[in-house]
């Protein structure tokens, strides 16, 4: 076939025939368009999860590591014996470089997770993210395996330091009134 016998098989362009291209375009845009629910379900539960990882950052996990560090560990590390204090000790520095580090993560990735909880377009780096969440397991491990098992023992050994620790706890725990004279 020569190219000039194509052209001529060719449909013939008619005022009607932008009328198909139009109906076209718009049936393969509403086609996209049927997925709008489901995409603004999906935007919807990222702005609420990101707004649930500010919440669980500012309320849960910041004042958790600050409890441990003012209250936990400087009650377990007083308590310890002469051959404990040692082992308490490097612990306590090892889980204190896990907090900085699991909040430096976080202090990398706040400002797009803020962006995203207002519902405004936002990138969060994905491999920071899961950085944060293996430090944090990874952390946690150790905690509930290691540390808190032998925290249990030594602060358990006087119930005194056991109470004291608990009545510490409390108080950070008591909202302060203000009184008037």
């Amino acid at each position: 076939m020569s190219p000039s016998h194509d052209v001529a098989d060719a449909a013939p362009e008619t005022p009607l025939t932008s009328f198909t291209r139009c109906h076209l375009g718009i049936v393969t845009q509403l086609e996209g368009t049927a997925r709008l629910p489901e995409l603004v379900d999906a935007a919807n539960l990222a702005r609420e999860m990101a707004q649930s990882t500010l919440d669980l950052f500012r309320r849960t996990i910041i004042p958790h590591h600050a409890e441990e560090e003012a209250e936990l560990f400087p009650a377990v590390l007083q308590s310890a014996n002469g051959t404990e204090r040692k082992a308490v000790r490097g612990m306590i520095e090892r889980l204190t470089a896990e907090h900085r580090e699991v909040e430096g993560l976080w202090k990398q990735l706040e400002p797009s997770v803020r962006i995203a909880a207002r519902g405004n377009r936002s990138e969060v780096d994905a491999e920071v993210m899961e950085e944060l969440v293996r430090a944090f397991l990874r952390h946690a491990r150790y905690e509930e395996t290691v540390f808190l098992p032998l925290a249990e023992r030594i602060l358990g050994r006087d119930g005194n330091h056991m109470a004291a620790l608990g009545l510490a706890l409390h108080l950070r725990h008591v909202p302060q009134v203000v009184g008037y004279i």
